[in-house]
């Protein structure tokens, strides 16, 4: 279908669902728009999409493309990610925070491109996807108008949309409503929802697909060797690996033994308290092999500090500022703090746990010698008084005028005053 000449354009995040094949029509007829049907794939689907393409020109579309996203979600996002030790509330490795704004840069490059004037998504009006999306788009290209149909159409409920999407040719899926909401790609899957709404009740086996229930898992542990440069993995026991590839491969044998599942009250970017449940197999093991690789290659001040650093990096990122003056900055310091963390770390896995069992690098700061109780000790224990002393040497004037000491003094002149 060509566009009509003078026509609008809105660019559409589009996923071949429901809600937002409802949008490809409803985006015609309520708005009067030429839709640009995009589909992003972040590692959530590996087969052919160019059936999503095809739906979407058959619903009206005048431009519909599904677009592989993976390797540079891998190297541009998730490498960053990975020197941050993303980990939102120090749980979550962030999968959704972190493939909104490579989507969005797609979406704006694709109407500057096109000549549209609007980019649409699907996300609710109380999740927070809307808050990443829209921020995204405002840094990119605060001239581009956006479009949320969820947040003011009148299709309040899934069977509203089926029947709408019957009464306007819109092709949708015939399978029952799913009662969960789920988000997946690369770094993991999200799942919340349904059953999920009561905190208390434990999460249902089958909502479960990326790992194993651990109680089922293989019975005989498995060891990995991972390997990094500059804080980037390269290498999967021994084997140089794109990223893509290795995080594919993480996935899987992390999958396998069980490891991997999230259970958490996480904080909304909106305000509300949510009970989400992760499948994260792949990204928690990188995240934590690297944490390991880290602690032997960075002093003790650095990681207290950069600790400090990452939990900021993964709020920032979960609230929707991946394109803002305090993440480039943040950035810079983690990329610094990567160029010696170079090694090889060694992990088990068994029945729903991962253990770090070794770890050695080139530019390792740990010191033998220095470490040793055992023959080869160079450390001089005759410096340790002296280091002490001054090491207390704050503290001990604070106890003789303000502390402990000063107090001690004051009880017994107090007590001598009363014998007297």
């Amino acid at each position: 279908m060509a566009a009509e000449k003078n026509k609008e354009k809105v660019v559409l995040a589009y996923s071949g669902g429901l809600d937002t094949s409802v949008m490809v029509k409803w985006l015609q007829l309520e708005k009067n728009l030429d839709v640009v049907a995009i589909c992003g794939n972040v590692g959530q689907d590996a087969q052919d999409l160019t059936w999503i393409e095809k739906k979407a020109l058959g619903m009206g579309a005048v431009y519909s493309k599904a677009l592989d996203m993976r390797s540079e979600y891998a190297e541009d996002f998730l490498t960053k990610a990975i020197a941050a030790n993303g980990m939102y509330e120090d749980t979550y490795p962030l999968l959704s925070a972190l493939s909104r704004p490579l989507i969005v840069k797609h979406l704006v490059d694709i109407a500057h491109e096109t000549g549209a004037s609007y980019i649409c998504h699907g996300c609710t009006g109380k999740g927070n996807d809307q808050v990443r999306f829209e921020s995204s788009i405002h840094a990119l290209d605060p001239e581009l108008k956006i479009l949320a149909p969820v947040r003011e159409w009148d299709l309040h409920t899934r069977e509203d949309e089926m029947e709408w999407a019957k009464q306007h040719g819109v092709p949708v899926p015939t399978t029952a409503a799913k009662p969960y909401s789920l988000d997946e790609n690369l770094w993991g899957r999200a799942i919340e929802c349904g059953a999920l709404e009561d905190p208390w009740k434990e999460a249902p086996a089958d909502i479960y697909t990326l790992t194993a229930d651990p109680m089922s898992a293989p019975d005989e542990p498995e060891e990995v060797v991972l390997g990094f440069e500059q804080g980037k993995p390269v290498s999967l026991n021994g084997k140089k690996m794109d990223l893509l590839s290795l995080i594919i491969k993480m996935n899987k044998i992390a999958g396998k033994h069980g490891y991997g599942r999230l259970d958490m009250i996480e904080d909304r970017v909106v305000g509300i308290k949510s009970h989400e449940v992760y499948e994260c197999p792949g990204s928690l093991a990188i995240i934590n092999m690297h944490k390991a690789l880290e602690t032997m290659c960075l002093d003790g001040v650095t990681l207290q500090y950069k600790h400090m650093i990452d939990q900021q990096w993964a709020t920032t990122v979960y609230n929707g500022l991946w394109y803002s003056q305090l993440k480039q900055a943040l950035d810079a310091f983690c990329a610094d703090t990567q160029k010696f963390v170079t090694g090889q770390v060694k992990a088990k896995f068994y029945k729903g746990s991962m253990t770090v069992t070794g770890r050695k690098s080139a530019y390792s700061l740990y010191d033998y010698s220095l470490a040793t109780y055992g023959e080869g000790d160079t450390f001089d224990r005759s410096a340790s008084k002296g280091f002490i002393e001054l090491h207390t040497l704050a503290a001990t004037t604070w106890s003789k005028t303000q502390g402990p000491a000063a107090e001690y003094e004051l009880q017994k002149q107090s007590e001598n005053v009363h014998v007297a």
